[in-house]
């Protein structure tokens, strides 16, 4: 006799195959069967007219600090998500000391959602999130922008040694269980790294046949060179490569797509295993910080605020953030009204309002500093895409879906409760851009078979049963970027390893996610 048989339903296998009306057979954490006349089970849950789908992945989440939350978090149990990737963007929450934290503490103060930011070496992290019982799956990436601030501070040159303790660091994560390496080429410190160092801990990675998953050095006026150098570090240090979060930014290069995906596929014919991701909206998220220069922020945090409040300091980060050559910072390629602040730790009267709106009749970039200077790591909302070059990425089949999100707390961009729905209900249902197969495909085996993650993604005996079912007729999320927290809907059940997290919709309590080691 079956522990559960969900009966009734189109079972869509997670590799691109049509639905087929089946039943789906579950015992203890395994699908068991999937077919007709499955025989008896202790429940039957009747999903005729549904979605029967292995359980998302998020490759892109920055949810790090989500597990040590004192609250369960079903955010991304109620979009299908059943497992997430994190220590994106170069950004683990370890190895971490207390010189690191100093450094750079409000970068993950920003990320951190309210969590303390701890002193912890990469098990320790690992150790942690599983005994606080994670709310989903989570598989860990080591950050690169993290190993360089414990080995080297927030300096932009190498002290002596650092490049090899940062190899180090780096093999010890992989050690516990990291299930890759990223990198955040825009962010201090790594945007301070040449390629030669990015190969060389890609190279680590490549001792451990874990993946390299980059936040490029450039998505807007020199996509096309900061891609080049992605595949280089890749080819030449053999790993797997996965572009983050796949986009063309800035409106003077709108219509960039085609070529971006022509080096993508360029590549995989020269024989790099590269895929990529990308979130269903025309902003992204990130630090405020970000529309400044990376030499803004040499020596740290508190030097950045130092050369924003001396008038000739702010006169010389102007200048280079002014100069649309310039390889780092947004201001130049973006308007003040395209810019929402999310967060600030001191000055609740700034978000939820666009640089525009907080300047009024003053000038906006001294606005921004001195809204920096009060919260050198608040958060903002970017709009720089077009929806046309959205659609050709989301089309293509090199490319799966990844949220991006933050922790689920204040003015977070909306696709931190609704990425996966959106595409799902706008992208398939309304404006028929993907088919279904194709759109759970991009969703499932195309991240797990990238990182590793052996037994998940897709939906047949001997898979483990991290299982979705939703109503593809309902499906999809409402939020908006003034009001991002809306629950999705459509989403009906969701096991978890064969316990029932999500269960007519409703979030049973069950802390019941694994972090998942490579």
């Amino acid at each position: 006799m079956h522990d559960l048989v969900l009966r009734g339903g189109t079972v869509y296998d997670g590799l691109g195959g049509p639905g087929v009306r089946a039943d789906v057979a579950v015992d203890g954490d395994q699908v068991t069967a999937v077919g007709e006349d499955l025989g008896p089970a202790r429940r039957v849950l009747d999903v005729d007219g549904l979605a029967v789908a292995p359980g998302f992945l998020d490759p892109h989440s920055h949810s790090d600090p989500v597990p040590l939350m004192a609250d369960a978090q079903p955010f991304k149990l109620h979009q299908g998500v059943t497992t997430e990737i994190v220590g994106n963007c170069g950004f683990s929450f370890a190895p971490l000391d207390a010189a690191t934290i100093e450094a750079a503490g409000p970068l993950f103060a920003e990320l951190a959602g309210g969590v303390p930011v701890l002193p912890r070496d990469f098990a320790g992290y690992l150790a942690d999130a599983q005994a606080a019982g994670p709310t989903n799956h989570l598989a860990v990436l080591v950050g690169h922008n993290t190993l360089r601030a414990y080995a080297n501070g927030m300096d932009e040159k190498l002290r002596p040694g650092a490049l090899a303790r940062m190899c180090e660091l780096a093999d010890a994560a992989f050690a516990a269980g990291a299930v890759g390496l990223s990198s955040g080429l825009i962010y201090p410190p790594g945007s301070y790294a040449d390629t030669d160092e990015l190969v060389a801990l890609a190279r680590v990675a490549h001792r451990w046949n874990r993946p390299y998953a980059t936040h490029m050095r450039n998505e807007d006026d020199q996509l096309e060179a900061a891609l080049d150098e992605a595949i280089e570090i890749a080819t030449r240090a053999r790993v797997r490569l996965q572009v983050s979060h796949c986009k063309v930014a800035g409106k003077a290069n709108h219509g960039g797509a085609p070529a971006l995906l022509a080096k993508l596929h360029a590549a995989r014919l020269a024989g790099v295993d590269v895929r990529g991701d990308q979130y269903p909206y025309l902003a992204g998220g990130t630090f405020l910080n970000a529309l400044l220069p990376g030499s803004a922020q040499v020596g740290g945090l508190d030097a950045m605020r130092a050369r924003l409040v001396d008038p000739d300091g702010r006169k010389t980060v102007r200048a280079a953030a002014e100069d649309s050559a310039y390889p780092q910072g947004f201001w130049s390629r973006v308007a003040p009204a395209d810019v929402l602040v999310t967060t600030h730790a001191t000055r609740t009267d700034v978000t939820g309002r666009t640089l525009a709106e907080l300047a009024g009749t003053a000038d906006a970039f001294d606005t921004l500093c001195e809204v920096l200077i009060a919260d050198p790591g608040a958060g903002m909302v970017i709009t720089m895409m077009d929806e046309a070059d959205v659609r050709t990425i989301m089309v293509d089949p090199l490319v799966g879906i990844g949220s991006d999100n933050g922790p689920p707390v204040g003015l977070q961009h909306p696709r931190t409760w609704g990425c996966f729905p959106k595409v799902l209900g706008e992208y398939v249902r309304e404006r028929g851009l993907l088919t279904l197969p194709e759109a759970i495909r991009k969703m499932t085996s195309a991240i797990a078979d990238q990182f590793g993650l052996a037994g998940r993604g897709y939906l047949g005996a001997g898979a483990v049963a991290d299982v979705v079912v939703f109503d593809p007729a309902t499906i999809g999320h409402t939020g908006t970027y003034a009001v991002p927290d809306v629950r999705p809907t459509g989403v009906r059940h969701v096991l978890l390893t064969g316990a029932h997290v999500i269960d007519s919709g409703e979030f049973t309590g069950a802390r019941a996610g694994q972090v998942l080691r490579g």
